[in-house]
């Protein structure tokens, strides 16, 4: 296991390099070419550029968040495969600097989905927040609108201004498209950059649908342990693999946390490890990564990635504003830092607690 921070990149993220490098135990970042769109092509210069700006700080990329995948590949457009060639262009600039892990997503028009970006809690730090009742009380293009006001100044991932702009567009692309035929497109994809990802060794790393059920009347997909299980097998390749991100799939409370990571044993190639609080099944808000914190048990979430034998990077994530803090939400400084701590704290008391009873992980 490698502990790591989603870093945003110069210019667009509030925490730096440097400070990032200052957290115990933390490594590398998980990183991207923020200012790039859907479908663009990244230059190898760039990727370059980026890596040698990493490795200034004493740090490299253990992965990249995100190489977004275009609509027109989600919805199986007439241009998708124009699009689907940069996407391989892209995947073999980066299997040539060394990058050998994607995180993407699969998810239609909203990458992830809150009602509110700084929720207040009882101790005074502000939260993103999901409520089923104010999602059905708005139109889709209201989303973007009534949380605009609390982003801090911030371009926020898969919210960005242009994007949203063009909304009602977007849903009529995916008017026809349901499960299945998102399922068609998604398999398409992945079977046609498979080959450049045995070159290079790149782990796809998908990540779930956020919250893990419909928004809005869109499809999703990858939601569930039956879901992932389906898309692993329609293209059997151990590239071909997942996020497993605990604050996503836990948004249903019907999901397993640990059992699903005991079911994708050598399938998980990055892990998002948070904490949720629910005070209803489609009311929650993010919370410490502390288990008691939240709804989670984060010991058995660790153990789970321990004993099925994770060696890849895991990054804290959406952590609290605290300690006035003004920042991207959910991307602070301070509480990922304690998050990446806590995360670490857990992993080391498993690994000696089952290093002294002389197991070491399950074959």
């Amino acid at each position: 296991m490698e502990m790591t921070l989603r870093w945003y990149g110069t210019g667009y993220d509030t925490v730096t390099l440097k400070q990032i490098r200052q957290i115990p135990g933390v490594t590398g970042v998980i990183t991207t070419l923020y200012d790039t769109k859907p479908g663009e092509e990244w230059s190898r210069e760039r990727i370059k550029a980026l890596k040698s700006e990493v490795a200034a700080a004493g740090m490299h990329i253990a992965g990249i968040e995100s190489v977004n995948v275009h609509d027109a590949i989600k919805t199986g457009s007439p241009d998708r495969d124009r699009y689907i060639q940069n996407y391989i262009n892209t995947l073999e600039h980066l299997g040539q600097e060394d990058i050998h892990l994607v995180c993407y997503n699969f998810m239609p028009v909203f990458d992830w989905t809150r009602t509110e970006l700084a929720r207040k809690r009882p101790d005074g730090s502000t939260v993103l927040a999901y409520t089923q009742k104010a999602v059905d009380a708005l139109k889709p293009e209201e989303m973007f609108a009534s949380i605009r006001s609390d982003c801090n100044g911030a371009v926020m991932p898969g919210w960005e201004p242009e994007r949203m702009a063009g909304i009602k567009d977007l849903f009529a692309m995916y008017e026809n498209i349901d499960d299945e035929q998102l399922f068609a497109n998604l398999k398409y994809f992945l079977e046609a950059i498979m080959p450049v990802c045995d070159r290079y060794d790149i782990n796809m790393a998908i990540h779930p649908d956020d919250p893990a059920w419909s928004v809005f009347g869109l499809p999703r997909i990858i939601i569930n342990q039956q879901n992932i299980l389906r898309m692993m097998q329609m293209v059997d390749n151990p590239h071909n693999g997942v996020t497993f991100c605990s604050g996503s799939y836990g948004t249903n409370l019907e999901n397993d946390l640990p059992g699903m990571i005991r079911s994708l044993k050598g399938r998980i190639h990055f892990a998002h490890v948070r904490n949720l609080k629910f005070n209803s099944p489609t009311d929650f808000e993010e919370a410490a990564h502390l288990s008691s914190d939240g709804s989670f048990d984060m010991y058995e979430i660790m153990r789970a990635l321990y004993e099925t034998g994770f060696d890849g990077p895991i990054r804290p994530d959406h952590g609290r504003m605290i300690w006035d803090e003004v920042a991207m939400p959910g991307y602070g400084l301070y509480d990922r830092a304690l998050g990446a701590a806590y995360l670490n704290g857990l992993w080391e008391a498993i690994e000696k607690s089952e290093t002294r009873n002389g197991r070491k992980g399950i074959s």
